[in-house]
């Protein structure tokens, strides 16, 4: 079962951007998401003049909560919220299937920002969700940046089974310009065509795009290759003292991160540069970005995403990591932690 519509475009921040736009965000308009994924989640409905509402995440999968959305919803008298932006974070399928609940209760949309999960899937009652696949969000986005499981240098994806909203971004993504004659006011020619919105060059190159169908190729067997290298994770940090939390082995996870958590989180980062191991922070909650600050968030606000962010570190995660590699980042963390 897959999305029936897909537009390319530009990066992953335009399809967010161009999907806020298609499902008319607006000014007086709020909008839910998490406040532990990149700010581009965030960002795009402020560029349409909307307001985004946070919410915690759940401290098991890192991903937003549907209870604490809900909290939000009950509280919204004035039906202000008109949607929700769930994260896949590291890979980690959200949970699209409350999400559908709430959205079909409280009439509202949802986009899926499925960036880190090509080919993540989550199973409920019986039936397997693909990320991405239109069944459960109305708009779902990609991401086709350098580090991501498809990279065309940079690049995104549109996916929905709305042929209406697809037919928007499509519009919106080259300046609201269209050269189809069934749509326009008047038809002069070949040459002719016609501004019917305020859009954007958001358009994906086409050498971009041939190197995305390349990769396409490669895609079922890297993330093969990732679940393999998150069972090893896995089972090496089940129980190991010190480790706060991991991304664990989870079926249907696409392992676009692996995240451990430790106390010393500082310490554990500067011990794994200085022994030439590549990590990194996925990240730092966006309410506490000096730009969402303004609105008044503040530490304290979400108690599970701050911890996690002041646990959280990502060690290396990608196809080509070699089973030294992988032993390498497993036996230093070991040493940092006391168990060598």
């Amino acid at each position: 079962v897959s999305a029936t519509e897909a537009v390319a475009v530009a990066n992953g921040t335009a399809a967010l951007h161009l999907c806020a736009m298609a499902l008319g965000v607006a000014p007086g308009q709020q909008i839910i998401t998490s406040p532990i994924t990149f700010v581009a989640s965030a960002n795009c409905i402020h560029y349409c003049g909307g307001e985004v509402l946070f919410a915690d995440i759940d401290p098991n999968t890192y991903t937003l909560d549907p209870n604490k959305v809900e909290e939000l919803l009950k509280k919204d008298t004035k039906r202000q919220i008109k949607g929700i932006i769930p994260v896949d974070l590291t890979g980690q399928a959200a949970d699209l299937p409350a999400f559908r609940a709430l959205a079909d209760q409280y009439g509202l949309w949802i986009i899926e920002d499925a960036c880190h999960a090509p080919g993540g899937y989550l199973q409920h009652e019986g039936k397997t969700y693909h990320c991405g696949d239109g069944q459960l969000a109305d708009m779902a986005i990609f991401s086709f940046h350098p580090v991501k499981h498809i990279a065309c240098g940079e690049g995104g994806m549109i996916t929905t089974r709305n042929a209406s909203l697809a037919q928007k971004a499509a519009l919106y993504r080259t300046h609201g310009i269209t050269k189809n004659p069934m749509e326009m006011e008047s038809y002069e020619g070949g040459w002719y065509y016609e501004m019917q919105e305020l859009g954007y060059n958001y358009r994906l190159t086409d050498f971009q795009a041939a190197l995305g169908l390349s990769q396409l190729q490669r895609a079922e067997e890297n993330l093969n290759r990732r679940r393999e290298i998150a069972r090893k994770y896995s089972e090496t940090f089940d129980g190991m003292e010190g480790i706060l939390g991991h991304s664990g082995n989870v079926e249907g996870h696409a392992y676009h991160l692996y995240v451990i958590q430790v106390k010393e989180r500082k310490d554990l980062y500067d011990f794994l540069r200085m022994k030439g191991i590549s990590c990194q922070i996925h990240y730092i909650p966006v309410h506490l970005q000096p730009y969402y600050k303004q609105f008044g968030w503040k530490r304290g606000d979400f108690p599970h995403a701050e911890h996690y962010y002041d646990t959280c570190i990502s060690i290396p995660m990608f196809p080509t990591l070699t089973h030294e590699e992988q032993n390498h980042v497993i036996s230093s963390i070991g040493e940092f932690l006391g168990h060598q």
